[in-house]
Protein backbone atom coordinates (compact mmCIF):
# COMPACT_ATOMS: atom_id res chain seq x y z
CA UNK A 1 0.00 0.00 0.00
CA UNK A 2 1.50 3.52 -0.85
CA UNK A 3 1.31 6.33 1.12
CA UNK A 4 -1.48 8.10 -0.23
CA UNK A 5 -3.92 5.41 0.64
CA UNK A 6 -2.27 5.25 4.13
CA UNK A 7 -3.31 8.80 4.34
CA UNK A 8 -6.74 8.47 2.40
CA UNK A 9 -8.16 6.04 5.19
CA UNK A 10 -6.64 7.60 8.28
CA UNK A 11 -8.35 11.25 6.56
CA UNK A 12 -11.67 9.43 6.11
CA UNK A 13 -11.83 7.62 9.59
CA UNK A 14 -11.29 10.81 11.09
CA UNK A 15 -13.98 13.12 9.28
CA UNK A 16 -16.00 10.06 9.82
CA UNK A 17 -15.23 10.60 13.62
CA UNK A 18 -15.80 13.98 13.21
CA UNK A 19 -12.33 14.76 14.91
CA UNK A 20 -9.93 17.61 13.93
CA UNK A 21 -7.01 16.82 12.65
CA UNK A 22 -5.66 19.09 16.10
CA UNK A 23 -7.51 16.51 18.11
CA UNK A 24 -6.15 13.81 16.80
CA UNK A 25 -2.01 15.03 16.80
CA UNK A 26 -2.90 15.78 20.59
CA UNK A 27 -4.15 12.21 21.52
CA UNK A 28 -1.36 10.91 19.28
CA UNK A 29 1.66 13.41 20.68
CA UNK A 30 2.64 14.60 17.06
CA UNK A 31 2.08 18.13 15.42
CA UNK A 32 -0.89 19.21 13.84
CA UNK A 33 1.34 19.61 10.70
CA UNK A 34 2.80 15.77 10.49
CA UNK A 35 -0.26 14.61 10.97
CA UNK A 36 -1.58 16.37 7.73
CA UNK A 37 1.60 15.54 5.94
CA UNK A 38 0.36 11.69 6.90
CA UNK A 39 -3.17 12.39 6.04
CA UNK A 40 -1.85 13.92 2.42
CA UNK A 41 0.69 10.98 1.82
CA UNK A 42 3.43 13.57 1.98
CA UNK A 43 5.63 11.62 4.95
CA UNK A 44 6.27 8.24 5.47
CA UNK A 45 5.50 7.42 9.15
CA UNK A 46 7.07 4.93 12.10
CA UNK A 47 4.86 2.09 12.27
CA UNK A 48 4.62 3.44 16.29
CA UNK A 49 3.21 6.44 15.10
CA UNK A 50 1.09 5.05 13.08
CA UNK A 51 -0.30 2.88 15.48
CA UNK A 52 -1.20 5.39 17.98
CA UNK A 53 -2.94 7.48 15.18
CA UNK A 54 -4.95 4.08 14.91
CA UNK A 55 -5.52 3.69 18.65
CA UNK A 56 -7.06 7.49 18.81
CA UNK A 57 -9.82 6.61 16.06
CA UNK A 58 -10.35 3.11 17.22
CA UNK A 59 -9.27 1.45 13.94
CA UNK A 60 -6.98 -1.77 13.78
CA UNK A 61 -3.33 -0.73 12.44
CA UNK A 62 -3.68 -3.46 10.01
CA UNK A 63 -6.36 -1.99 8.25
CA UNK A 64 -4.75 1.24 8.00
CA UNK A 65 -1.71 -0.63 6.67
CA UNK A 66 -3.13 -3.15 4.61
CA UNK A 67 -6.20 -3.22 2.00
CA UNK A 68 -7.37 -7.12 2.00
CA UNK A 69 -10.67 -8.38 2.79
CA UNK A 70 -11.11 -9.60 5.78
CA UNK A 71 -12.05 -13.56 6.58
CA UNK A 72 -11.49 -15.91 9.43
CA UNK A 73 -8.32 -17.35 7.98
CA UNK A 74 -5.44 -15.13 6.14
CA UNK A 75 -3.27 -16.89 3.91
CA UNK A 76 -0.49 -14.66 2.49
CA UNK A 77 1.59 -15.52 0.05
CA UNK A 78 5.13 -13.70 0.01
CA UNK A 79 4.47 -12.74 -3.77
CA UNK A 80 1.25 -11.15 -2.38
CA UNK A 81 2.02 -8.91 0.43
CA UNK A 82 2.52 -5.32 0.84
CA UNK A 83 5.80 -3.75 -0.67
CA UNK A 84 7.69 -2.26 2.25
CA UNK A 85 6.83 0.74 3.68
CA UNK A 86 8.85 3.05 5.19
CA UNK A 87 12.24 5.17 4.42
CA UNK A 88 15.61 4.76 5.40
CA UNK A 89 15.38 7.70 7.23
CA UNK A 90 13.22 6.52 9.60
CA UNK A 91 16.24 4.04 10.78
CA UNK A 92 13.87 0.99 9.50
CA UNK A 93 11.37 -0.30 6.95
CA UNK A 94 8.32 -2.82 7.44
CA UNK A 95 6.69 -5.60 5.75
CA UNK A 96 3.15 -6.68 6.97
CA UNK A 97 2.67 -10.19 7.20
CA UNK A 98 -0.70 -11.84 7.73
CA UNK A 99 -3.07 -9.85 9.83
CA UNK A 100 -6.47 -9.87 10.63
CA UNK A 101 -8.81 -6.92 11.59
CA UNK A 102 -10.48 -8.86 14.30
CA UNK A 103 -6.94 -9.98 15.87
CA UNK A 104 -5.34 -8.31 18.90
CA UNK A 105 -2.05 -9.38 17.05
CA UNK A 106 -0.13 -7.44 14.77
CA UNK A 107 2.75 -8.97 12.85
CA UNK A 108 5.91 -7.51 10.67
CA UNK A 109 9.19 -7.98 9.14
CA UNK A 110 11.07 -4.71 10.19
CA UNK A 111 14.38 -4.08 7.94
CA UNK A 112 16.59 -2.04 10.27
CA UNK A 113 18.48 0.18 7.88
CA UNK A 114 22.68 -0.25 7.72
CA UNK A 115 24.19 1.80 10.04
CA UNK A 116 26.04 4.41 8.09
CA UNK A 117 22.46 5.25 6.11
CA UNK A 118 20.43 5.06 9.72
CA UNK A 119 19.88 8.31 11.36
CA UNK A 120 17.00 7.67 14.10
CA UNK A 121 17.86 8.26 17.43
CA UNK A 122 14.79 9.35 18.90
CA UNK A 123 13.24 5.91 20.46
CA UNK A 124 9.69 5.12 20.16
CA UNK A 125 6.60 3.71 22.54
CA UNK A 126 3.23 2.58 21.70
CA UNK A 127 0.82 0.95 23.21
CA UNK A 128 0.94 -2.51 22.07
CA UNK A 129 3.25 -4.96 24.11
CA UNK A 130 6.00 -6.44 21.49
CA UNK A 131 8.14 -9.48 20.57
CA UNK A 132 10.68 -9.98 18.57
CA UNK A 133 13.29 -12.36 16.64
CA UNK A 134 15.95 -11.63 15.19
CA UNK A 135 15.91 -13.43 11.80
CA UNK A 136 19.29 -12.02 9.77
CA UNK A 137 22.03 -9.74 11.13
CA UNK A 138 22.27 -7.66 14.54
CA UNK A 139 21.05 -5.51 16.45
CA UNK A 140 21.39 -3.31 19.67
CA UNK A 141 17.72 -3.29 20.97
CA UNK A 142 17.91 0.45 23.01
CA UNK A 143 15.05 -0.47 25.86
CA UNK A 144 14.26 1.35 28.97
CA UNK A 145 17.53 3.52 29.03
CA UNK A 146 19.84 0.35 27.93
CA UNK A 147 20.94 -1.27 25.09
CA UNK A 148 21.05 -5.04 24.59
CA UNK A 149 23.29 -7.03 21.67
CA UNK A 150 20.73 -9.20 19.71
CA UNK A 151 22.00 -11.25 17.16
CA UNK A 152 20.49 -13.92 15.19
CA UNK A 153 17.90 -16.15 16.55
CA UNK A 154 17.46 -14.28 19.82
CA UNK A 155 14.22 -13.29 20.58
CA UNK A 156 12.59 -10.76 23.17
CA UNK A 157 9.46 -9.04 24.44
CA UNK A 158 8.28 -6.43 25.94
CA UNK A 159 6.36 -3.06 26.44
CA UNK A 160 5.75 -0.79 24.24
CA UNK A 161 5.03 2.09 26.68
CA UNK A 162 9.03 1.68 27.68
CA UNK A 163 11.02 3.80 25.14
CA UNK A 164 12.93 1.53 22.93
CA UNK A 165 14.73 1.74 19.30
CA UNK A 166 16.41 -1.00 16.96
CA UNK A 167 19.93 0.21 16.64
CA UNK A 168 21.93 -1.50 13.48
CA UNK A 169 25.15 -2.75 14.80
CA UNK A 170 26.79 -2.84 11.69
CA UNK A 171 26.23 -2.02 7.93
CA UNK A 172 24.69 -5.42 6.98
CA UNK A 173 21.36 -4.03 8.61
CA UNK A 174 18.98 -6.53 9.90
CA UNK A 175 15.77 -8.53 9.64
CA UNK A 176 13.48 -9.01 12.76
CA UNK A 177 10.02 -10.69 12.98
CA UNK A 178 8.10 -8.08 14.78
CA UNK A 179 4.87 -9.22 16.94
CA UNK A 180 2.72 -6.72 18.21
CA UNK A 181 0.32 -7.56 21.07
CA UNK A 182 -2.77 -5.70 22.40
CA UNK A 183 -3.24 -6.29 25.49
CA UNK A 184 -6.57 -4.77 25.93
Amino acid sequence: MNLQQIGIKIKQTRLKRKQTQQQVADICGISKSMLSKIENGQTASAVATLSKISEALDIPLSWVIDDQPETDMVLQPKDTRQALVGHEDMGYSYELLARSRFSKIESTIVYVTPKDTNLREEPYTHSEDEFIYILEGSIYLYYDGKSNLMNQGDTAYFKGTKPHLFIPVDNEGAKVLTVFVDGD
